[in-house]
């Protein structure tokens, strides 16, 4: 157990163990999962590093959001998009002949790359 210590008795004592805490100026916190987001509101966060190792402590005004169909649609657009554009690239086809390769090869990126060379 520590004895009462004041916050700069505190610091050298970390300091000393080789314990570095910065504060970070973060106005809005998103944990992102497949299942919802944790939302962190006025947070306050600090980073402690130590031994190499970096960990975030976080407080704040917390709340969940579910992720709704809307969301869901939104990344597997994005992620469609993506596909089409790396298609596009490595096969040096237009985007239409990418589209068409991917339908083809039911998403099978590596596919759709040689089903669109042959083009």
């Amino acid at each position: 157990m520590i004895p009462n210590m004041n916050p700069g008795q505190m610091k050298k004592l970390m300091q000393q163990m080789g314990i570095k805490n910065t504060e970070v100026p973060a106005t809005r916190v998103v944990i992102e999962s497949s299942e919802g987001n944790l939302i962190v509101e006025n947070p306050s966060v600090t980073m402690i590093e130590m031994g190499g190792q970096k960990t975030l402590q976080i407080m704040g005004d917390i709340h969940e959001e579910k992720v709704g169909e809307n969301n869901k649609k939104a990344h597997k657009q994005e992620g469609e998009q993506s596909d089409v554009e790396l298609v596009m690239e490595k096969a040096r086809c237009s985007k239409e002949d990418a589209e068409k390769a991917l339908k083809q090869s039911n998403g099978d990126i590596v596919e759709a790359i040689m089903l669109a060379e042959k083009e």
